[in-house]
């Protein structure tokens, strides 16, 4: 019979293999691999993320590997932009192929409909690996061709059927531009790996993210029929349960930590993958504060981590020369949490804000 995982169990668990039970030191690029990338809808939330589970990180260091094209920023799980090493984009865009068309399907089929699939690749191919574009000027280019078409139809629907990467200076801390592609195997010279492994692709997310259930996994990548690939793995994986009864998967060899192990305060950034990569999400944030953290216009907040948990949000406000650390709690915060948000907050600002003459932080009220 299958042990039962209790929440708490579950965040410890995920805080650890997340690495924000401590900071660990650990070259970027291993972190990355790791974490199975990084969601980078924005530019700064991947440093962020970076800097508050690493030690001595800087700016710098994630800057190099995007020039160095040792990292990219490629659609990848759930057809959004991820920060992920370039050995995992060759793997990683061929799995997710299927899914990356079905979703640009239903949101752009309609206006495609008719068209020659093929063509479109193949000019929309040489398009950008004869010049980096923007999807403004993709779309343009291929209404050249098309001229009954919605160019930002065409140029959505290349983003997901051509493995297109956004080149720096797009992704720099201080000096991003706007988002320009050109194709992956043109920016890595290399091509895409042609047997990637949907097997070892589950035992990572488990590494990272797990004990996790099918749905959850499937919730995170986008894909879909991923329980015959449970079955498959067999005797490299442990079940459980969780409160509710739902069967959670663990690596055979994985170790859970206490539930009563300490966690410290910690920063998370905007988009972190952490609150995107369960079906539950009980494990780091109540339903209750759901609302409060995933915004109606698809944002997910910038939160704060008290005891492993999500309770409250924070945003750093920037008047002249003075960086504002405001602190958003969701519930009374006691006197030791506050003294430890406020050194975790002074270190955050340190880094996020060193050009700023002032630092302030100031805890507010939700709502």
């Amino acid at each position: 019979m299958d042990a039962v995982l209790t929440v708490r169990t579950l965040n410890r668990a995920m805080s650890e293999r997340q690495l924000l039970t401590r900071r660990v030191s650990m070259p970027v690029e291993d972190a990355v691999a790791h974490l199975v990338g990084m969601q980078a809808q924005a530019v700064r939330p991947p440093y962020i993320g970076l800097w508050t589970r690493l030690t001595e990180f800087a700016t710098e260091d994630l800057a190099a590997l995007l020039l160095d094209r040792r990292v990219v920023r490629i659609a990848l799980m759930r057809s959004t932009i991820h920060l992920v090493t370039a050995r995992d984009s060759l793997t990683l865009r061929p799995l997710l192929a299927d899914m990356l068309a079905r979703i640009v399907a239903g949101q752009f089929g309609r206006n495609v409909a008719g068209l020659d699939a093929a063509e479109l690749v193949a000019l929309a191919t040489k398009l950008v690996e004869e010049e980096a574009l923007t999807f403004a000027d993709l779309g343009k280019l291929l209404v050249a061709r098309w001229p009954e078409r919605d160019g930002n139809a065409l140029a959505q629907t290349v983003r997901n059927l051509v493995p297109l990467v956004q080149i720096p200076p797009r992704g720099l801390w201080d000096n991003s531009g706007p988002a320009i592609h050109t194709t992956l195997s043109a920016w890595l010279d290399h091509e895409a790996n042609d047997e990637p492994s949907i097997d070892e692709y589950v035992l990572r997310y488990l590494r990272a993210f797990g004990p996790a259930s099918v749905a959850d996994i499937q919730k995170w990548s986008g894909l879909t029929r991923l329980a015959a690939v449970f079955q498959r793995l067999g005797s490299q994986l442990r079940g459980y349960r969780d409160e509710q009864g739902i069967r959670l998967f663990d690596l055979a060899d994985a170790t859970l930590p206490d539930a009563d192990s300490e966690v410290p305060v910690r920063f998370l950034p905007e988009f972190d993958n952490v609150l995107l990569s369960y079906a539950k999400r009980d494990r780091i944030l109540s339903e209750e504060y759901r609302p409060r953290v995933f915004t109606s216009n698809g944002i997910i907040r910038s939160t704060i981590l008290v005891d492993g948990f999500v309770q409250g949000r924070w945003r750093i406000d920037m008047k002249k020369d003075v960086a504002t650390l405001v602190i958003e709690p969701f519930i009374r915060f006691p006197k030791q949490i506050i003294t430890a948000a406020t050194e975790e907050g002074a270190l955050l600002l340190q880094f996020a804000a060193p050009e700023a003459r002032h630092h302030d932080i100031r805890f507010e009220p939700f709502g």
